[in-house]
């Protein structure tokens, strides 16, 4: 006699908070994407199919490079797609050749752009090199019995990194990865540490070397040494207040941030040769510039040398100890070979992304005079009346809107050739707006609730603390930002009423 077995029915697993809100977001996500898509193709019909004044096609070319973003299309491809259908409707397949031809030779082979390798090959065998790490264990030991003294330090050591790495990114892992543990098992606020290390890393396109000043100045046509040089002080000044914002948080709120140990002025002056790399650096790339030794682009490529050799004593000698105390087996020559390796892989590829975002903003900039969108711009800006410090300030507002939609380089690059014309109708010296660009979009970079800085600083403090019983949370970074943006808005507005700030020292190099 056989039975027959049958076996229970299995509950359904009831899902995790975590797992439905994954759920959720992938759900939005791929609605947003076929939403996105839909709009895409009703726009390149609507250009195809109805018949419309060229400044129409300018508006909607807008519109979809906009949209093609927005579907996750890299930016490069989406502006030069856009620009190149925007070229077709206007002039004809026979003018997009030749164009194409032009504006892609002209992109890559500009000499003032040409630096741009050069910073990013700094940047990048600095942080591969570890030559970085050193800033912020000298500003800690000096630093450190200040109110807040730690995150001050975090700020410091930003500012020295920026001078020698215009990564944004670069500089906030290469300090959070040791700032924010240490402020937090020193008792800081996580908001605070976490704040504190992502404003610090948005130093690092304001003070030079810095990529998008370069990328400004090629797209503008204003000269690129001037344009670096301008970055100085606005940068050592936002530092500045930073450290105004952390002295007040920590004298408010002392338990936000407890002060520091105290450390023997041996200790101190024994952690500034970790420093001296960094110094050689400034020196060469900064110096050079500012007493016309060196052109911009040769200070790029002398910068990059000194970096690479510095880089290399210190990744030998970091090899070497490794192998004597037995921590590793890897031989030295290994180690300097991979060094090397990974270091130009890293800058080619960057360099590459960004010389293809030239590419289309220059087909964009013809798209835009083709079109007539560019005077429209101007002519209605114009007519509004606004005086040059009404339009500068009305900027502010629009600036942190678009961030909330649009990557920082495609925001600068979609604006700079539309605003332009009334830039230039307004009398605004376009260093100085540079500067104020810039500063703008580093804003952006940390602006609640899609600053890209802030879910980096998240992830960079979860893996850090990991271990320390804590529940690090994204609010807790917009928590920590938001009292900077408001010392950052401050700082705008400083700069408009006092626009030598930007422009005395530019000004003093000329004079030499």
């Amino acid at each position: 006699m056989s039975t027959t077995l049958r076996e229970a029915p299995q509950q359904a697993r009831i899902k995790t908070p975590v797992e439905i809100k994954d759920a959720l977001t992938a759900r939005r996500f791929t609605i947003g994407l076929i939403v996105t898509a839909g709009v895409t193709v009703l726009l390149t019909l609507y250009l195809f199919v109805f018949p419309s004044s060229k400044l129409i096609v300018g508006f909607v070319i807008i519109l979809l490079m906009m949209a093609l973003m927005l579907f996750k299309i890299p930016i490069g491809i989406a502006m030069s797609g856009a620009a190149m259908l925007g070229l077709y409707l206007l002039v004809g397949p026979r003018a997009v050749e030749g164009t194409l031809k032009e504006v892609v030779f002209q992109s890559f082979a500009s000499w003032s752009l040409s630096v741009i390798p050069m910073f990013v090959l700094m940047g990048v065998a600095l942080g591969k090199s570890g030559l970085m790490s050193g800033a912020y264990d000298a500003a800690r030991k000096w630093l450190s019995r200040l109110p807040g003294g730690l995150a001050i330090a975090t700020t410091f050591a930003g500012a020295g990194m920026a001078a020698t790495s215009g990564s944004t990114i670069g500089i906030a892992y290469a300090i959070g990865r040791v700032s924010i543990p240490e402020m937090i098992r020193s008792g800081y606020k996580p908001s605070l540490a976490m704040g504190a290390t992502g404003m610090a890393g948005t130093l690092g396109q304001v003070i030079p070397p810095s990529v998008l000043l370069v990328i400004y100045a090629g797209v503008a046509e204003t000269p690129v040494g001037p344009q670096l040089l301008a970055g100085i002080l606005p940068g050592l000044a936002l530092a500045a207040l930073f450290t105004i914002v952390i002295i007040l948080w920590a004298s408010f709120s002392p338990r936000s941030a407890p002060r520091g140990v105290r450390y023997s002025w041996q200790e101190r002056l024994a952690s500034l040769i970790h420093v001296v790399p960094m110094l050689i650096i400034i020196v060469v790339v900064l110096g050079g510039i500012y007493f016309g030794v060196f052109t911009a682009t040769e200070a790029g490529a002398y910068g990059a040398l000194i970096t690479l050799i510095l880089g290399l004593i210190v990744v030998v000698g970091r090899s070497r100890k490794g192998l004597k105390r037995g921590v590793t087996t890897i031989p030295t020559r290994k180690v300097v070979g991979t060094f090397f390796s990974s270091t130009m892989m890293e800058a080619v590829s960057a360099v590459a992304a960004v010389m293809l975002l030239l590419v289309g903003v220059n087909l964009l900039t013809r798209v835009m005079a083709l079109s007539g969108l560019a005077k429209w711009v101007a002519d209605a800006v114009i007519n509004l009346g606004l005086s040059q410090l009404g339009f500068l300030l009305l900027l502010i507002p629009v600036y942190l809107v678009l961030g909330f939609f649009l990557d920082t380089l495609a925001m600068m690059l979609l604006t700079i050739p539309v605003f332009m014309g009334p830039l230039v109708a307004l009398d605004v010296d376009l260093i100085w707006f540079g500067v104020f660009l810039i500063v703008l979009a580093e804003i952006d970079l940390v602006a609640p609730p899609l600053g890209v800085m802030n879910f980096v600083v998240l992830a960079i403090s979860q893996s850090s603390t990991k271990g320390m019983g804590l529940k690090l949370k994204i609010t807790d970074v917009f928590k920590g930002v938001m009292p900077f943006i408001a010392a950052c808005v401050v700082f705008l507005v400083i700069l408009i009423f006092w626009p030598d700030l930007a422009l005395w020292l530019p000004g003093q190099a000329a004079a030499k």
